[in-house]
């Protein structure tokens, strides 16, 4: 399906573009500073699922409407960047208990399902336009349509992006989860709002994105 010479630079390409740290590192480190190494590896597997969502689409063709529809791309910019923004007033608002007692102002990773942080991982890369159309631009360099069967080249490129990006991923996940235990038994409030914080950056940061 594809020759050595082509699956080497792509895998290059790929590695350089993963480790430049972006929206996708963020989330990763909010997630694991707030719940822990445990949350961050359960959000790293929602990351990459939106990749081979997002590889699967170009391949058959749905991102070129991002591409070409305006509409298309407004619409699903607005939707991440409103949902982005939800979860960081949540993360913020914490729960009822917060004025009697700032830590049990913040749900504990026990009480947010991995089920939630995975959705919500899987949620927030699915609604970014942007990756869509990196997706559209970056992956068909490395395809060849005379080999045939060009979605499963675009679903085998993602899944190598996929699996460098968890690499990635594993090693914030467990740097960081560390690195919050070290520093906050009591600290989960300022976790939650850091993690609230970085939400509200990535929804705005959307939002106003160009196509």
């Amino acid at each position: 399906m594809f020759d050595a010479a082509t699956l080497a630079a792509y895998l290059v390409a790929a590695a350089v573009l993963v480790f430049i740290p972006g929206p996708g590192t963020a989330w990763i480190v909010a997630q694991s500073a707030a719940g822990g190494t445990a949350r961050g590896i359960q959000a790293a597997f929602g990351l990459e699922t939106a990749t081979l969502i997002h590889a699967l689409a170009a391949g058959l063709g749905l991102s070129a409407l991002l591409a070409t529809s305006a509409l298309a791309f407004e619409v699903l910019k607005y939707a991440g960047a409103a949902y982005l923004i939800w979860l960081g007033l949540k993360a913020w608002r914490g729960g009822p208990a917060a004025a009697a007692d700032p830590a049990a102002a913040v749900e504990p990773p026990a009480r947010v399902s991995a089920r939630q942080v995975y959705l919500r991982s899987v949620m927030t890369g699915v609604l970014n336009p942007k990756v869509a159309l990196f997706f559209l631009a970056f992956l068909p360099q490395f395809v060849h349509p005379e080999r045939g069967m060009v979605w499963l080249q675009f679903l085998v490129l993602g899944a190598l992006l996929a699996l460098i990006g968890m690499s990635n991923s594993l090693m914030l996940s467990f740097a960081v989860g560390r690195f919050g235990r070290r520093f906050g038994a009591g600290g989960g409030r300022w976790k939650e709002r850091l993690t609230g914080s970085v939400f509200i950056a990535l929804g705005l940061r959307l939002a106003v994105q160009q196509r």
